[in-house]
């Protein structure tokens, strides 16, 4: 499970490659609203259409509605998409009236299409002042597709009084983790969550990350087919053998009930969980990274996100590009706001960052720190294929004790083969 998928779980919608099946029905655009793209209100002014997918966080489509009103050079018609997101929007931009501007995850295959406008122009006068890894999903070719929206990241959360009665420290790499987690199981809690399929979906990149190994180089290799890579999913296996972990839990790692609920010491969670976990467990938890491999590996985690686009097929697209600017690059108030006032992430904005009062102490500065330090992000042309390929290896190497190198091997001849596809 890739980054983006890892996402997914967390009330995101699974995407679709931008150049699969347009379906654009007459209801399908009847959903979207009596304004199409582009066109003219009845005060005369032109109207832009902007897309979010239906963010679970209360809050986001009111906070949403009140920037699109502020903004005055153009009307915006918001369009707020429930359930599936990507296929209506990948279908809308390979029609004739696409949204003028929308937030999605950068493809290869959308940039190949023509499908996307670059904003290397927005982003120049501020560029350096973005983390190096929000822009990364949005960076093809040299060119910046996306102005990072909100960035995710992903933390393992303890709880301090549990591991000090069990006389535990917080691991640092994988085999002190692997023995904490059997320290701290006991008949009633587990030691450690990390997804009901026993960390598949949440360690197959982090493992290989934290032992120093990559997927995807920016010049578009396949590097993941090595002895590290190998070795990480092994210790995964190991972990999933052990009775320390939680299994078939009512909810997955993405929540943080098994955490709160005390059925675990410590979880794989996002950042998100965060606000949740300080309302039940006050100061009593802590966060650290993904442990690392070995003495040779490095601590990991995710950077992933969300990112505001442009139409390149739209019919206003200067107007559109002034709209995505004012939003998301000169307007840092929202910023803030719209990563911190709703649901809890961090703003893409190295300022913004560091102003916000919420993430100066605590585990919220650690995680700040943690995903400035390690937070890995995925390059536009690793895509879901690739991704479906590398979970049917993880998996069967987990689950089922297949030969790792066997089954990396297999991963890479289909990852290979989809890039050399998507790759111009």
């Amino acid at each position: 499970m890739d980054t983006q998928t890892i996402l997914d779980k967390i009330n995101r919608r699974r995407f679709l490659q931008a150049t699969g099946a347009a379906v654009a029905s007459a209801a399908f655009l009847a959903a979207c609203g009596n304004t199409t793209p582009g066109s003219t209100g009845g005060n005369g002014q032109l109207v832009l259409q902007q897309w979010y997918h239906q963010y679970g966080e209360a809050g986001t489509e009111e906070a949403a509605k009140r920037y699109a009103k502020e903004y005055t050079k153009t009307s915006i018609n918001l369009v707020w998409k429930p359930g599936d997101y990507f296929t209506p929007l990948n279908a809308a931009l390979l029609s004739g009236n696409p949204p003028d501007t929308f937030e999605g995850w950068l493809k290869a295959d959308q940039v190949n299409a023509g499908l996307i406008e670059p904003l290397d122009d927005l982003i120049a006068p501020v560029k350096d002042d973005f983390s190096a890894s929000s822009l990364i999903p949005y960076t093809y070719n040299g060119k910046v597709y996306a102005i990072p929206m909100i960035v995710d990241t992903g933390l393992l959360y303890y709880r301090k009084s549990i591991l000090v009665k069990a006389g535990v420290n917080p691991p640092e790499t994988m085999d002190e983790l692997i023995d904490a987690a059997n320290k701290l199981t006991t008949g009633n809690q587990k030691g450690l969550f990390i997804g009901n399929d026993g960390g598949i979906g949440a360690l197959q990149q982090i493992a290989p990350w934290s032992a120093g190994s990559d997927f995807l180089t920016a010049d578009n290799k396949i590097v993941f087919n090595n002895d590290r890579t190998v070795l990480a999913y092994k210790k995964v296996r190991e972990l999933y053998q052990s009775k320390s972990l939680l299994l078939g839990y009512t909810t997955d790692w993405a929540d943080p009930g098994a955490f709160i609920s005390g059925a675990t010491a410590m979880q794989w969670g996002g950042l998100w969980s965060m606000p949740a976990i300080i309302k039940a467990l006050g100061d009593d938890f802590g966060v650290v990274p993904w442990p690392k491999l070995d003495a040779q590996g490095i601590p990991a985690t995710f950077s992933g996100g969300w990112g505001a686009m442009v139409a390149a097929k739209g019919k206003h697209v200067q107007e559109a590009k002034a709209f995505t600017k004012s939003l998301w690059i000169d307007n840092t108030k929202d910023q803030q706001d719209w990563s911190l006032n709703y649901g809890f992430h961090l703003p893409p904005r190295k300022s913004a960052a560091a102003s916000a009062t919420k993430l100066q102490s605590g585990p919220a500065a650690d995680a700040v720190s943690i995903l400035n330090q390690y937070g890995k992000p995925n390059p536009p042309a690793w895509d879901t294929t690739m991704g479906t390929a590398l979970t049917d290896a993880v998996t069967n190497i987990v689950k089922n004790g297949a030969d790792a190198k066997a089954e990396l091997a297999k991963a890479e001849a289909k990852c290979q083969a989809e890039l050399q596809r998507i790759v111009k």
